[in-house]
């Protein structure tokens, strides 16, 4: 599609740059740098970024219907107030694997978050195998284990209708579906919906759009794929300049634009000549399709 433009638009120099989130209230643009224990906020108006450090590895960040944020942070679930710059404990997960953290993290359409966690990489993508979970917490902080033996919890989303989950755990190299009850958080009937391609590195952060179709960012491959979970076929693939995009999603006044954070960690000093704008934020217009509004922690 030649209507389609990727700009770079957030120069943050991420280590590893990740969860994006749009903040509709604020209108403001969520992500975190994982590596660099960070998270940011940038404003699209005023193009200035805003940061809060972390004590720890920081995986994802949302916004909370009681005002700020919760973020993963190491293997907690921490508060965070923006205004005062503080973080406070809410709960911990895998407290008998100290090497694990968390990693993507989203919420559910009644306010539930869904949250993974892996083992601590060696290098990036290279880590000890099956030490993750995947937890759900409810708005009392209720937490729930959904699964175990993950490799690295990742992208993760809803179906238009609420009643199917679609979750990557990255090193499988699939995009997968479960029957999901919005009322209880249960899960079941795994299936594969997307097998990655040749070529199509590994499956990361995953968004899905208003009208049903996937967008995952494909780490190591330096691109975007489209995919159409009713038939499994890749519909669209989006390039941008930087090998190690990690994740997406829409944002913007009408939810048009697609935002892809990603990653420098990893890289030699040869690719890093060559990927000038590795770590940072792109902005990807003109793709025809508008994403949803992201759902808000309840606890």
């Amino acid at each position: 599609m030649s209507s389609v433009k990727v700009e770079c638009v957030v120069k943050a120099a991420a280590l590893v740059g990740e969860g994006p989130v749009w903040e509709e209230s604020e209108q403001m643009l969520l992500f975190v740098d994982i590596a660099g224990q960070k998270i940011h906020r940038w404003s699209p108006t005023t193009n200035q970024i805003q940061s809060v450090e972390t004590s720890d590895m920081v995986g994802f960040v949302v916004p909370r219907r009681s005002g700020g944020y919760v973020a993963g942070v190491g293997r907690s679930l921490v508060a965070v107030d923006w205004s005062n710059q503080t973080q406070t404990l809410l709960l911990e997960v895998d407290k008998n694997k100290p090497n694990n953290r968390l990693n993507d993290g989203k919420v559910d359409p009644i306010g539930r978050l869904l949250a993974g966690t892996m083992g601590k990489e060696v290098r990036p993508a290279e880590l000890e195998r099956q030490q993750g979970s995947l937890f759900s917490v409810t708005s009392d902080l209720t937490v729930s284990k959904h699964l175990s033996q993950v490799d690295i919890s990742n992208g993760m989303d809803w179906s238009l209708d609420q009643k199917t989950f679609f979750y990557i755990d990255s090193l499988s190299l699939t995009v997968d579906a479960f029957d999901y009850d919005s009322n209880t958080g249960h899960l079941g009937n795994r299936r594969v919906v997307y097998r990655m391609e040749e070529g199509e590195g590994l499956p990361d952060g995953m968004t899905v759009d208003a009208e049903g179709r996937l967008w995952v960012a494909c780490y190591n491959a330096g691109r975007v794929i489209n995919i159409d979970p009713a038939t499994g076929v890749r519909l669209q693939s989006v390039s941008l300049p930087v090998m190690k995009t990690t994740s997406c999603c829409f944002g913007g006044p009408d939810f048009s634009d697609l935002y892809v954070t990603s990653a420098s960690l990893g890289l030699d000093q040869s690719e890093l000549r060559h990927q000038a704008e590795a770590g940072h934020t792109f902005k990807v217009t003109g793709l025809g399709v508008k994403g949803r509004p992201q759902c808000l922690f309840s606890g």
